[in-house]
């Protein structure tokens, strides 16, 4: 840009200073912006070769961020000055502007970029953050070699950099608390993983190994999954660790339990809602099959869904579409489903309560979990598991007495792992010492209740699951329910509250010699 005398150089500034506020007003990434800013400097405010330097918080040297060339792109260059070092250096150690009439009488110049016209001003001046600390230092040369204009040049170019410097502190605010973010959601991860490894699975009997080797066989795919088991058996944990298994696990995990909610939110929750669907959609709203895109969606209780719910669901996982509710917009997304229930699928196909080809879809991958009666002897290795979990979490340290184990083998566990998981924390929050014995294993059996009333068998003269004193008394009870029962096993798992498989165990482990009749 010329000047001549018939322009006014405030008018030319204020023009240009608009430009600038509008630049920076647009946008926090000063790397984007700066570029722009100097462009305007050299072309509107004539201030030519336009540099910003920032302090760089490692070493505290003033690195060059940006600087305009007129004969050039903007350019980026990695070049550093050391506090007091050259003009820009000394803006840094003193934090008050520097004016140069010429650059050709001033010693202390260095221009390390071989830029700037030796017979022209020079003008830096320092970027305070809002504690008044110096960040940085602006710099340019002013086009026209006039004393009585530095001063203006010097007042203007000390309001951009005051602009700049707001948007820079903005700009490394965000930045620094999106890193924070980005650690934070990277430890969350580490630790959700670590939660939810495998190892962290704990079992040994062959109806676990066989549970770990599908979880690790349907990890590597994308198929469907339908997890099975009464509740308390563990169907969310297998869910979990399935998909931080799997090469989804950096994508969310979302779940949805659908025997919490009515048709008509169940819609809203999965697919969504447009602004003013139904009463109280004051906004627009992702469902939680937008929200597991690239991840993995979690469907509990799925056999819980109505036959209108099954329809719509069935639509969706065979088109791989669908519509926010109040819609009309087909959207599409990237997830796998996962699906647990603990209904007999079949029989509500049979009679009708469950539709037959969403049942199909839904069992691609299936996955029975064994109930906890079923795997007794893992029980010693799980119970001392939970209890290490509720040490830490109660920050003592926890024991399970062997009289303990004894008697939580005993039982039947109709609630199975979630039951055993909830009477070790009401024991340990019972324990004063930290020790958890047989004493402070209060088992409400309200299943067996039913059981014995339904069964109208005499189970006064047995001791009951509360009273067993050690392994002897248990062997002693065991041996009288053999002899109530004529050494009938079933009968006698049936008086103790046990599954013949658990009795068969116990007899084994007992070396209780068993009578023929």
């Amino acid at each position: 840009m010329t000047f001549s005398e018939t322009d006014s150089l405030a008018d030319i500034q204020l023009a240009a200073l608009y430009q600038v506020c509008a630049i920076l007003g647009n946008s926090l990434n000063y790397q984007q912006t700066i570029s722009r800013v100097l462009k305007i400097l050299h072309e509107e405010a004539l201030l030519e070769h336009g540099m910003l330097t920032l302090v760089d918080k490692q070493d505290s040297m003033l690195e060059i961020d940006f600087v305009y060339s007129p004969n050039e792109a903007p350019q980026h260059a990695a070049i550093k000055y050391k506090t007091g070092e050259g003009i820009v250096g000394a803006v840094l150690a003193q934090g008050e502007p520097v004016v140069i009439p010429l650059i050709a009488d001033e010693l202390r110049f260095a221009d390390k970029l071989s830029l700037y016209d030796l017979s022209k001003p020079f003008i830096a001046v320092p970027l305070r953050s809002a504690d008044a600390n110096v960040i940085g230092v602006l710099a340019a040369q002013p086009a026209i070699a006039n004393p009585t204009m530095l001063s203006a040049f010097n007042r203007f170019l000390e309001m951009c950099g005051s602009l700049i410097a707001r948007n820079v502190v903005l700009a490394r605010g965000i930045e620094e608390q999106t890193d924070d973010l980005q650690q934070q959601r990277d430890r969350l991860q580490r630790k959700v993983r670590s939660n939810y490894n495998m190892d962290n699975m704990v079992g040994h009997t062959q109806p676990m190994r066989k549970v770990f080797d599908q979880i690790r066989l349907v990890s590597k795919w994308d198929s469907t999954v339908l997890i099975r088991g009464e509740s308390g058996t563990g169907k969310e944990l297998v869910a979990n660790a399935i998909h931080y298994n799997s090469p989804r696990a950096k994508g969310p995990f979302v779940k949805l339990n659908c025997a919490a909610l009515p048709d008509n939110l169940l819609e809203s929750e999965l697919f969504g809602h447009e602004k003013g669907a139904f009463t109280g959609a004051a906004k627009q709203r992702k469902g939680r099959f937008e929200a597991a895109h690239g991840g993995t969606l979690f469907l509990d209780e799925i056999g819980e869904i109505s036959a209108a719910f099954q329809a719509k669901l069935l639509r969706v996982l065979q088109e791989g579409e669908f519509e926010r509710l109040g819609g009309t917009q087909s959207l599409s997304v990237d997830v796998r489903i996962v699906a647990a229930t603990n209904r007999h699928l079949e029989d509500d196909v049979r009679d009708g309560k469950f539709r037959e080809d969403l049942y199909y879809r839904l069992n691609v991958m299936p996955i029975q979990l064994p109930t906890l009666r079923e795997r007794i002897e893992d029980l010693p290795e799980l119970a001392t598991f939970l209890v290490d979990k509720l040490s830490k979490h109660q920050k003592r340290p926890l024991k399970l007495t062997d009289g303990a184990i004894r008697r939580l083998m005993s039982y039947h566990w109709p609630g199975n792992v979630r039951q055993l998981e909830n009477l070790l924390e009401r024991a340990s929050v019972m324990s004063e010492s930290g020790n958890i014995d047989q004493d402070l294993i209060v088992i409400e059996d309200f299943s067996a209740q039913r059981s014995s009333s339904a069964s109208g068998l005499n189970t006064r003269s047995l001791p009951t699951t509360l009273d067993m004193d050690g392994e002897m008394d248990e062997r002693e009870r065991v041996i009288a329910a053999l002899e109530q029962a004529g050494w009938v096993q079933a009968k006698a798992a049936r008086l103790l509250n046990m599954t013949p498989r658990q009795i068969a165990y116990r007899i084994q482990t007992m070396n209780i010699n068993v009578r023929q009749m």
